[in-house]
C-alpha cells in the first residue's frame, strides 16, 4: 500500500469484500488472476508526482491567466534554423494582475507548428517550478515553424482536481436493471465501492469470475440481486464549488497564450527536407523517444520506427490478411473499428444484435481471411442501456485467446476511469496485465498494442490532467512486456486542431496507419 495525496492506494481487494459470498449469477466469484505489478506502479507518489498547487487564497485574479502569461526565445533570434537542432523558449507563467507567479504546477501545452505545410510537434515542457517553464522544440522539417502555448489548466485549477481525486470516491454514478420473472423491473443506484450506496447489508456485490474485481449495486426493493440484467450510465456529480467552478470555466481553460515569438525558419540540411523516421521495422518493445514523432502533409513520422502508409484498400487488405484483431476498449478504439470498416469496402460488418455504443461489433473479409472485433471494457461504464451479460472484462475476453502469429490484440483503457480515483484504474491494470503476461508467455507471437488516451476532455470529469495520470499508469503497467504503443496522446496534440474527445478522421487515420505498422513491419 503507498499514499498519494493523503488518499491510500490498495491494489489488493479487502478482506472483510473477499469473504462475502456474490449473490448474482453474472459475473460470479472466483479470482484466477492476482495481477502482480511492477514496483513503480505501486509506488504512485513517485509515478504520479505533480509540483505542488498552493492555490489562490479564494482570489480568482491570483490564478494564473492565460492572457498575462508569456514566452521568449531563450537565445537570440535567428534568421534561420538548422534541421535537427533544437528551438528553446522560457515560459512566465502571471496571474490576471499581470505579477509572475512564484511556484510551478500549471498545466500548459506547447507546439511547434506548420500550418502551411501540415505539420506539428509537441514541445517538451520543463516545469522550473518558480513560475518559470523551459521549452524545447525540435525542428524535424523545413520551412515555415510557428510556437504555439495553451494554458490548459491553472495551477489553481490543477489543485481542485488533485483535490477532488483525494477526496472523492467517485464523480458519477450508474444504474442497474434488475428484472423479475413476470418482466418486472426496479432500478437502482450501482458504483465502484459499496460505501457509496450506504449500508454494506442494503447493497449487492458482484465478483467477475476472471478478473477477480468487484461491482456493487443498492439492493432493489423486491427482487433479488441475481436478477440484474442492465447497466446504463447513471448521473454526474456536484464535485465542485462555486470558486472551484470559476478556476476550471471555460474562459481561463485552454486558451491560447499571446503569440510572443515570430515565426522561424528551418533551412534544409544537405538537401533534406525532413528528420528521417529510423531504419528499424516496427515492433513491439521498441523504446519509445520523446517526441513518439510528428505530422508533416497530414502524415504521421515516428521516431521510433519506420511507420509506414497504408493508403489504398489493397495495402490495407493485404496487410490484414489471415489476421483476427481483438479491440478491447471505450469509443476512441472503436473508432479504429470504424475507420477499418468504412474504408475497406468489402469488410462487412455482422449484425450480432447487440447495444452498439458497447458491442461486441465484428466485421469480416471472407476472401481474405480477415476478422475485426471491438468490444467495450466492462464497468465502470457510461454507456446507454446495455445487457449486463454482454460487459465482458477485458481480462475474461483474454483469457478465451490461444494467440498466435495471426492474433492481434489492441487495448484502448482510460477514458472511463478519470472519474475515479487512481486506485480503480490500478486495479484493472493489475488483472489486465497479468492476462497480457500469461497470453504472451502461452504464445510468444501474439501481438499486442497499448493505445493511450487521447486529449480531449477539458471537465472536471474527464480533464486532460486526469488523462496525463492515466497514461503514465499505463506506460508503467506494461514498461516491462514486449507490447508495443500507440501514443494517441500525442497524435492528439501535435496539430493546431481542436481537442475532441473523438477525433477526426486525420488523426484516426495516422494511429490505425501505425497499428498496421506493427502488423506488418515489412
Amino acid at each position: 500500500m503507498s499514499c498519494y495525496l493523503q488518499m491510500c492506494v490498495v491494489v489488493a481487494q479487502t478482506p472483510a469484500l473477499d469473504q462475502k459470498q456474490h449473490e448474482a449469477g453474472q459475473p460470479h466469484p472466483t479470482h484466477k488472476s492476482s495481477g502482480s505489478l511492477p514496483q513503480e506502479l505501486s509506488d504512485l507518489t513517485h509515478l504520479l508526482h505533480w509540483p505542488p498547487t498552493p492555490g489562490d487564497g479564494g482570489d480568482l485574479l491570483a490564478s494564473t491567466s492565460p492572457q498575462t502569461s508569456t514566452y521568449h526565445l531563450r537565445k537570440t533570434s535567428q534568421t534561420s534554423y538548422t534541421l535537427g537542432g533544437y528551438l528553446e523558449a522560457i515560459l512566465i507563467a502571471r496571474d490576471h494582475r499581470g505579477r509572475p507567479k512564484t511556484h510551478g504546477g500549471d498545466l500548459f501545452r506547447a507546439q511547434l507548428l506548420g500550418p502551411y505545410l501540415k505539420a506539428g510537434v509537441p514541445g517538451d515542457i520543463q516545469d522550473l517550478e518558480n513560475g518559470t517553464y523551459l521549452l524545447s522544440f525540435p525542428l524535424l522539417w523545413a520551412g515555415q515553424a510557428q510556437v504555439q502555448v495553451r494554458l490548459i489548466h491553472s495551477s489553481e485549477a490543477v489543485g481542485v482536481l488533485r483535490g477532488i481525486w483525494r477526496d472523492q470516491w467517485a464523480m458519477v454514478d450508474f444504474t442497474g436493471y434488475f428484472r423479475g420473472p413476470t418482466g418486472y423491473e426496479e432500478i437502482v443506484t450501482c458504483n465502484v465501492n459499496p460505501l457509496l450506496m450506504g449500508e454494506e447489508e442494503s447493497t449487492c456485490h458482484y465478483r467477475d469470475e476472471d478478473s477477480g474485481e468487484l461491482w456493487f449495486c443498492a439492493r432493489p426493493p423486491t427482487l433479488p440481486c441475481d436478477s440484474l440484467v442492465g447497466h446504463s450510465s447513471g448521473h454526474y456529480w456536484n464535485v465542485t464549488t462555486p470558486h472551484e467552478e470559476a478556476l476550471l470555466a471555460w474562459n481561463v481553460t485552454d486558451k491560447v497564450l499571446p503569440q510572443d515569438i515570430s515565426p522561424i525558419w528551418v533551412a534544409k540540411e544537405s538537401n533534406k527536407s525532413l528528420v528521417l523516421s529510423p531504419q528499424q521495422p516496427c515492433h513491439p518493445g521498441i523504446m519509445g523517444p520523446k517526441p513518439s514523432g510528428f505530422y508533416h502533409q497530414a502524415m504521421w513520422h515516428s521516431l521510433s520506427c519506420s511507420g509506414r502508409s497504408f493508403s489504398t484498400v489493397d495495402s490495407i487488405l493485404g496487410c490484414l490478411a489471415g489476421h483476427i484483431v481483438h479491440m478491447m476498449g471505450d469509443s476512441t478504439l472503436r473508432q479504429w473499428w470504424e475507420y477499418l470498416r468504412d474504408t475497406v469496402p468489402s469488410l462487412k460488418p455482422v449484425d450480432l444484435h447487440t447495444t452498439y455504443q458497447t458491442g461486441p461489433l465484428m466485421a469480416v473479409e471472407t476472401t481474405r481471411g480477415i476478422v475485426l472485433h471491438w468490444r467495450a471494457h466492462s464497468w465502470p461504464l457510461r454507456s446507454l442501456r446495455t445487457p449486463v451479460a454482454s460487459l465482458h472484462s477485458v481480462v475474461r475476453e483474454l483469457g478465451g485467446l490461444a494467440g498466435g502469429p495471426h492474433t492481434v490484440v489492441v487495448l484502448g483503457l482510460g477514458a472511463h476511469f478519470t472519474t475515479f480515483p487512481p486506485s480503480a484504474f490500478v486495479q484493472r491494470l493489475a488483472g489486465i496485465r497479468a492476462a497480457v503476461a500469461a497470453l504472451l508467455a502461452r504464445e510468444p507471437r501474439t501481438l499486442v498494442v497499448i493505445k493511450l488516451a487521447n486529449t480531449g476532455y477539458k471537465s472536471v470529469y474527464g480533464s486532460d490532467w486526469f488523462t496525463l495520470q492515466v497514461n503514465r499508469l499505463l506506460r508503467a503497467a506494461f514498461a516491462d512486456l514486449r507490447v508495443a504503443f500507440v501514443d494517441a496522446w500525442e497524435m492528439t496534440s501535435s496539430l493546431g486542431l481542436p481537442d475532441r474527445i473523438h477525433p477526426g478522421r486525420l488523426i484516426i487515420r495516422n494511429e490505425v496507419n501505425l497499428l498496421l505498422s506493427f502488423i506488418c513491419p515489412t
